[in-house]
Protein backbone atom coordinates (compact mmCIF):
# COMPACT_ATOMS: atom_id res chain seq x y z
CA UNK A 1 0.00 0.00 0.00
CA UNK A 2 1.43 3.37 -0.96
CA UNK A 3 1.22 6.61 0.99
CA UNK A 4 -0.67 9.72 -0.08
CA UNK A 5 -0.62 13.35 1.05
CA UNK A 6 1.98 12.84 3.76
CA UNK A 7 0.13 10.02 5.50
CA UNK A 8 1.80 6.77 6.55
CA UNK A 9 -0.26 3.68 5.92
CA UNK A 10 0.55 1.71 9.08
CA UNK A 11 -0.91 1.22 12.52
CA UNK A 12 1.00 3.71 14.70
CA UNK A 13 0.98 1.23 17.61
CA UNK A 14 2.83 -1.43 15.60
CA UNK A 15 5.74 0.55 14.19
CA UNK A 16 9.26 0.66 15.66
CA UNK A 17 10.86 4.01 16.49
CA UNK A 18 12.13 6.02 13.55
CA UNK A 19 15.88 6.63 13.73
CA UNK A 20 16.61 7.86 10.21
CA UNK A 21 14.85 9.83 7.48
CA UNK A 22 15.97 9.75 3.86
CA UNK A 23 15.01 12.70 1.66
CA UNK A 24 14.67 12.97 -2.10
CA UNK A 25 15.98 16.20 -3.61
CA UNK A 26 13.96 17.47 -6.60
CA UNK A 27 10.38 18.21 -5.60
CA UNK A 28 11.13 17.69 -1.89
CA UNK A 29 14.08 19.88 -0.92
CA UNK A 30 13.15 22.06 -3.87
CA UNK A 31 9.81 23.52 -4.83
CA UNK A 32 7.42 21.41 -6.91
CA UNK A 33 8.97 20.24 -10.16
CA UNK A 34 5.77 21.12 -12.00
CA UNK A 35 6.47 24.78 -11.24
CA UNK A 36 10.02 24.47 -12.56
CA UNK A 37 8.81 22.77 -15.73
CA UNK A 38 6.02 25.30 -16.20
CA UNK A 39 8.51 28.17 -16.08
CA UNK A 40 10.82 26.47 -18.61
CA UNK A 41 7.96 25.63 -20.99
CA UNK A 42 6.88 29.27 -20.99
CA UNK A 43 10.40 30.66 -21.36
CA UNK A 44 11.37 28.32 -24.23
CA UNK A 45 7.98 28.31 -25.96
CA UNK A 46 7.68 24.54 -25.64
CA UNK A 47 4.46 22.74 -26.53
CA UNK A 48 3.73 21.16 -23.11
CA UNK A 49 2.16 18.08 -24.64
CA UNK A 50 5.44 17.19 -26.37
CA UNK A 51 7.26 17.12 -23.03
CA UNK A 52 4.46 15.11 -21.44
CA UNK A 53 4.72 12.59 -24.28
CA UNK A 54 8.49 12.27 -23.80
CA UNK A 55 8.09 11.71 -20.06
CA UNK A 56 5.41 9.11 -20.61
CA UNK A 57 7.62 7.23 -23.08
CA UNK A 58 10.80 7.44 -21.01
CA UNK A 59 9.77 7.59 -17.34
CA UNK A 60 6.33 6.07 -16.78
CA UNK A 61 5.89 2.75 -14.99
CA UNK A 62 5.55 1.17 -18.44
CA UNK A 63 8.66 2.78 -19.91
CA UNK A 64 11.11 0.21 -21.30
CA UNK A 65 14.31 -0.45 -19.38
CA UNK A 66 17.20 1.59 -20.70
CA UNK A 67 15.18 4.60 -21.81
CA UNK A 68 17.15 7.86 -22.23
CA UNK A 69 15.99 9.10 -18.80
CA UNK A 70 16.99 5.81 -17.15
CA UNK A 71 20.44 6.02 -18.74
CA UNK A 72 20.81 9.69 -17.83
CA UNK A 73 19.96 8.93 -14.21
CA UNK A 74 22.52 6.13 -13.97
CA UNK A 75 25.27 8.13 -15.70
CA UNK A 76 25.32 5.91 -18.78
CA UNK A 77 24.11 8.79 -20.97
CA UNK A 78 25.91 12.12 -20.90
CA UNK A 79 23.79 15.26 -20.40
CA UNK A 80 24.79 16.70 -23.79
CA UNK A 81 23.56 13.58 -25.56
CA UNK A 82 20.36 13.58 -23.52
CA UNK A 83 19.84 17.22 -24.49
CA UNK A 84 20.01 16.19 -28.15
CA UNK A 85 17.60 13.27 -27.74
CA UNK A 86 15.09 15.33 -25.77
CA UNK A 87 15.25 18.24 -28.19
CA UNK A 88 14.32 15.84 -30.99
CA UNK A 89 11.18 14.85 -29.08
CA UNK A 90 10.07 18.37 -28.22
CA UNK A 91 8.06 20.89 -30.24
CA UNK A 92 7.98 24.64 -29.93
CA UNK A 93 4.67 26.44 -30.27
CA UNK A 94 6.10 28.59 -33.08
CA UNK A 95 7.38 25.62 -35.05
CA UNK A 96 11.06 26.54 -34.65
CA UNK A 97 13.30 23.57 -33.72
CA UNK A 98 14.18 23.29 -30.03
CA UNK A 99 17.80 24.22 -29.31
CA UNK A 100 19.56 21.18 -27.84
CA UNK A 101 22.57 22.98 -26.38
CA UNK A 102 22.02 23.70 -22.69
CA UNK A 103 18.53 22.19 -22.67
CA UNK A 104 18.79 20.59 -19.22
CA UNK A 105 20.19 23.80 -17.80
CA UNK A 106 17.22 25.74 -19.12
CA UNK A 107 14.79 23.08 -17.92
CA UNK A 108 16.01 23.42 -14.32
CA UNK A 109 16.78 27.14 -14.39
CA UNK A 110 13.74 28.06 -12.28
CA UNK A 111 14.45 25.49 -9.54
CA UNK A 112 14.14 27.01 -6.06
CA UNK A 113 15.04 25.54 -2.71
CA UNK A 114 12.17 24.73 -0.34
CA UNK A 115 13.55 26.23 2.86
CA UNK A 116 10.75 24.75 4.99
CA UNK A 117 11.80 21.21 4.03
CA UNK A 118 15.46 22.04 4.60
CA UNK A 119 14.50 23.26 8.10
CA UNK A 120 12.65 19.99 8.67
CA UNK A 121 15.80 18.03 7.87
CA UNK A 122 17.84 20.30 10.14
CA UNK A 123 15.35 19.85 12.97
CA UNK A 124 15.47 16.07 12.60
CA UNK A 125 19.24 16.04 12.78
CA UNK A 126 19.17 18.36 15.81
CA UNK A 127 17.11 15.82 17.78
CA UNK A 128 19.43 12.96 16.89
CA UNK A 129 17.64 11.47 13.89
CA UNK A 130 19.97 10.56 11.03
CA UNK A 131 19.18 12.31 7.76
CA UNK A 132 20.30 11.08 4.34
CA UNK A 133 19.71 12.08 0.75
CA UNK A 134 18.74 9.74 -2.11
CA UNK A 135 18.18 11.31 -5.51
CA UNK A 136 17.88 10.38 -9.16
CA UNK A 137 20.14 12.78 -11.04
CA UNK A 138 19.41 14.58 -14.30
CA UNK A 139 22.88 15.95 -14.86
CA UNK A 140 23.94 16.13 -11.19
CA UNK A 141 22.76 19.68 -10.53
CA UNK A 142 22.87 20.02 -6.75
CA UNK A 143 24.00 22.54 -4.09
CA UNK A 144 26.60 20.02 -2.96
CA UNK A 145 28.27 22.00 -0.19
CA UNK A 146 24.91 22.54 1.54
CA UNK A 147 23.83 18.94 1.00
CA UNK A 148 27.12 17.44 2.17
CA UNK A 149 27.07 19.56 5.33
CA UNK A 150 23.67 18.20 6.41
CA UNK A 151 23.08 14.73 4.96
CA UNK A 152 25.01 11.50 5.47
CA UNK A 153 25.04 9.44 3.38
CA UNK A 154 24.41 11.24 0.10
CA UNK A 155 23.45 8.75 -2.62
CA UNK A 156 22.99 10.21 -6.10
CA UNK A 157 22.02 7.87 -8.91
CA UNK A 158 24.53 9.12 -11.46
CA UNK A 159 27.39 8.63 -9.00
CA UNK A 160 26.52 5.05 -8.08
CA UNK A 161 25.15 3.75 -11.39
CA UNK A 162 21.79 2.88 -9.85
CA UNK A 163 18.39 4.57 -9.86
CA UNK A 164 15.14 4.59 -7.95
CA UNK A 165 12.98 2.54 -7.74
CA UNK A 166 15.49 -0.31 -8.12
CA UNK A 167 16.00 -2.09 -4.78
CA UNK A 168 19.79 -1.90 -4.94
CA UNK A 169 19.85 1.87 -4.51
CA UNK A 170 17.76 1.69 -1.33
CA UNK A 171 20.11 -0.96 0.02
CA UNK A 172 22.99 1.40 -0.78
CA UNK A 173 21.56 4.16 1.39
CA UNK A 174 20.70 1.71 4.19
CA UNK A 175 24.28 0.47 4.24
CA UNK A 176 25.48 4.07 4.28
CA UNK A 177 23.35 4.89 7.32
CA UNK A 178 25.34 2.36 9.35
CA UNK A 179 23.88 1.20 12.64
CA UNK A 180 20.83 2.08 14.71
CA UNK A 181 21.22 3.05 18.37
CA UNK A 182 21.11 -0.60 19.49
CA UNK A 183 23.88 -1.61 17.12
CA UNK A 184 21.63 -3.29 14.56
CA UNK A 185 22.52 -2.35 11.00
CA UNK A 186 19.86 -0.31 9.24
CA UNK A 187 20.02 -2.74 6.35
CA UNK A 188 18.63 -5.29 8.84
CA UNK A 189 16.04 -2.94 10.38
CA UNK A 190 14.84 -0.91 7.40
CA UNK A 191 11.50 -0.25 9.07
CA UNK A 192 13.26 2.22 11.37
CA UNK A 193 13.88 4.39 8.30
CA UNK A 194 11.39 6.66 6.55
CA UNK A 195 11.85 7.66 2.92
CA UNK A 196 10.37 10.98 1.72
CA UNK A 197 9.80 11.37 -2.03
CA UNK A 198 7.35 13.16 -4.30
CA UNK A 199 7.02 10.24 -6.76
CA UNK A 200 4.79 7.32 -5.82
CA UNK A 201 6.79 4.67 -7.74
CA UNK A 202 9.85 5.58 -5.66
CA UNK A 203 7.86 5.24 -2.43
CA UNK A 204 6.62 1.84 -3.62
CA UNK A 205 10.21 0.80 -4.32
CA UNK A 206 11.32 1.85 -0.83
CA UNK A 207 8.47 -0.03 0.82
CA UNK A 208 9.31 -3.14 -1.18
CA UNK A 209 12.67 -3.36 0.63
CA UNK A 210 11.20 -2.59 4.06
CA UNK A 211 11.45 1.18 4.49
CA UNK A 212 8.48 3.25 5.47
CA UNK A 213 7.43 6.01 3.10
CA UNK A 214 5.94 9.47 3.06
CA UNK A 215 4.67 10.76 -0.28
CA UNK A 216 5.67 14.41 -0.18
CA UNK A 217 3.17 17.09 -1.09
CA UNK A 218 4.56 19.98 0.91
CA UNK A 219 6.73 20.62 3.96
CA UNK A 220 3.77 21.09 6.30
CA UNK A 221 2.14 17.71 5.65
CA UNK A 222 5.47 15.89 5.59
CA UNK A 223 6.47 17.42 8.92
CA UNK A 224 3.13 16.39 10.42
CA UNK A 225 3.51 12.82 9.14
CA UNK A 226 7.01 12.53 10.60
CA UNK A 227 6.02 14.17 13.88
CA UNK A 228 3.39 11.45 14.30
CA UNK A 229 6.24 8.92 14.31
CA UNK A 230 8.98 10.94 16.03
CA UNK A 231 7.72 12.37 19.34
CA UNK A 232 10.59 14.84 19.72
CA UNK A 233 9.93 16.47 16.35
CA UNK A 234 7.79 19.58 16.56
CA UNK A 235 4.71 19.21 14.37
CA UNK A 236 4.60 23.00 13.95
CA UNK A 237 7.63 24.38 12.14
CA UNK A 238 7.38 27.57 14.22
CA UNK A 239 8.23 25.51 17.29
CA UNK A 240 11.24 23.83 15.68
CA UNK A 241 14.75 23.99 16.99
CA UNK A 242 16.26 26.13 14.22
CA UNK A 243 14.47 29.47 14.48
Amino acid sequence: MSETDGRIARDADSVPPVEAVVFDYGGVLTGPMRDTVRAWVAADGIDPSSFTEALRSWLSRDAPEGSPIHRLETGELQPDEFDRLLAERLRRTDGVPVAAEGLLGRLFAATRQDEATWRLAEDLRAIGVKVALLSNSWGNRYPRSRIDALFDPVVISEEVGLRKPKPEIYHRVLHGLGEATDGVRFVDCADRVVFVDDAEPNIDGAQAVGLRGVLHRDATTTRAALAALIPDLAADAAAGSHR
